[in-house]
């Protein structure tokens, strides 16, 4: 395993689970905080083509972001939260890209509001 790459398990609650990996060059403070606090537990939201909750952090933005890809997995500093994006769009407000979906977006496409997902290391 690697220091700058983190593999993350994202459990959707009824649905099944996908697999990431957390990059630490990408937004290295953010990273870093952020896997401190593994594991993440929250209830979804949905937002266009993104899947978010809240999380007990508050951080700047870091290398900010303005348009996103599919797969990717991002803080988003405006509103404290975990997001993944199952689509490409522009988010609202800049984002901290932190890594990607390496296996199962299909899953993360499916979840609806309120839905519980749980974000773990490997």
């Amino acid at each position: 395993m690697s220091i700058s790459k983190i593999p993350v398990r994202v459990i959707v609650e009824g649905l099944g689970e996908a697999q990431g990996t957390l990059v630490r060059i990408l937004s290295p403070r953010t990273v870093d905080a952020i896997v401190r606090l593994l594991p993440l537990e929250g209830r979804a939201a949905i937002w266009q083509s993104k899947v978010y909750f809240g999380i007990p952090l508050r951080m700047g933005v870091e290398k900010p972001r303005n348009f996103m890809r599919r797969g990717d997995i991002a803080y988003w500093p405006l509103g404290r939260a975990f997001c993944i994006f199952f689509g490409d769009m522009r988010p609202h407000g800049p984002v901290n890209l932190i890594g990607q979906i390496t296996d199962g977006i299909d899953i993360i496409s499916k979840v609806r509001s309120g839905t519980r997902i749980r974000v773990e290391k490997i």
